[in-house]
């Protein structure tokens, strides 16, 4: 079964009309997932937009050079969205220089007059000059130089304490990670999301690929082993230490694997759709190797299905066994785990 291009799904992101898969390209910080010439990359980046994908996200390496010079060459350079991040991980004073410098930075590196999805990571919360810096993003929306501004591994209590200081409709998303493995979003975020008419924009949703057909019926993996990417090695040492075993894990996979015969899916389509299928989600970002391992045409699937109730008590009575509900408490709330 194909996916047209009219029938991918979207949803609205302030002024925005956007695919609800997203294309990642944190994978461009590193060779560690491996390298491609940028004219590779750039062709990469041509695909997923011909079939439909129409925005992109992140700042690490030189993603945000890259996706600039690529919107350059398309007709329509406003028909893609580009999303990047300011991320504040030491004491800083807030002043209107130091923050519209950040934004102009951001805009010279995608090459646009206006960041179209500025993400906003603070890593302190006791300091709270994240109120103060978010002021003056919304500033610099209102003089044009921000389309859209979002967060980055917020949490629910903050989160909810900036939608309520600064109003309604300035904050647009919150970019955390979710999963059939890492539910936390479920506890606490999805109220405030409602609330405040905020989407999230998640990652990790395959855990590095291992939530995929490729790792069913596969031995455990060492977690040095070389030939993981840094993404995989960060979501195995998830799998076996917080959330529960690879024996249950690839309990999981078969499950997966049983309701994708059932739809005629894979096994990484029924776990984003189950992602997409909570209604405070926006989208779903995939990272792509771009040039070197992407699944445009099988991400497509995601689209033109939902989970039955009978596919999700499926799935239930395997998160049922693992410590996933309790990963509120030992690891924290979204983004506890970069703080």
């Amino acid at each position: 079964m194909s996916c047209s291009k009219t029938s991918l799904e979207t949803f609205e992101l302030g002024q925005f009309t956007v695919s609800r898969i997203w294309v990642g390209l944190w994978q461009l910080s590193s060779i560690a997932w491996g390298s491609a010439p940028a004219t590779k990359i750039r062709e990469g980046m041509a695909r997923h937009v011909e079939l439909g994908y129409n925005a992109f996200a992140d700042h690490y390496g030189s993603a945000e050079i890259l996706f600039g010079q690529f919107r350059e060459t398309l007709p329509e350079p406003t028909s893609v969205v580009g999303a990047t991040k300011w991320c504040v991980f030491r004491p800083t004073e807030p002043s209107r220089t130091v923050v519209e410098a950040a934004v102009r930075e951001r805009m010279t590196r995608m090459r646009t007059t206006s960041v179209d999805l500025l993400q906003f990571h603070w890593q302190d919360y006791s300091d709270k000059g994240y109120l103060s810096t978010l002021q003056i993003l919304q500033d610099l929306q209102h003089e044009g130089l921000i389309s859209a501004v979002g967060l980055c591994n917020f949490d629910a209590i903050r989160t909810d304490e900036i939608c309520t200081q600064l109003g309604p409709g300035f904050i647009v998303s919150n970019q955390v990670q979710f999963s059939l493995i890492d539910t936390r979003p479920l506890h606490g975020m999805a109220d405030v999301c409602e609330r405040h008419n905020v989407k999230l924009l998640t990652y990790g949703t395959l855990c590095g690929g291992f939530l995929s057909d490729k790792w069913l019926h596969k031995p455990e993996p060492d977690l040095y082993a070389g030939d993981l990417t840094p993404s995989q090695r960060k979501y195995l040492d998830v799998i076996l230490k917080a959330w529960g075993s690879w024996a249950l894990f690839q309990s999981l996979l078969a499950v997966l694997r049983d309701i994708g015969d059932r739809h005629r899916r894979s096994i990484a389509n029924i776990a984003t759709r189950w992602v997409l299928d909570h209604p405070f989600v926006g989208a779903v970002i995939i990272g792509a190797r771009l040039g070197v391992s992407e699944h445009p045409d099988d991400n497509l699937q995601v689209f033109g299905f939902t989970l039955s109730e009978q596919d999700n008590r499926d799935i239930e009575a395997v998160l049922g066994l693992s410590n996933g509900r309790q990963m509120i408490s030992t690891i924290g709330d979204c983004g506890a785990e970069y703080r």
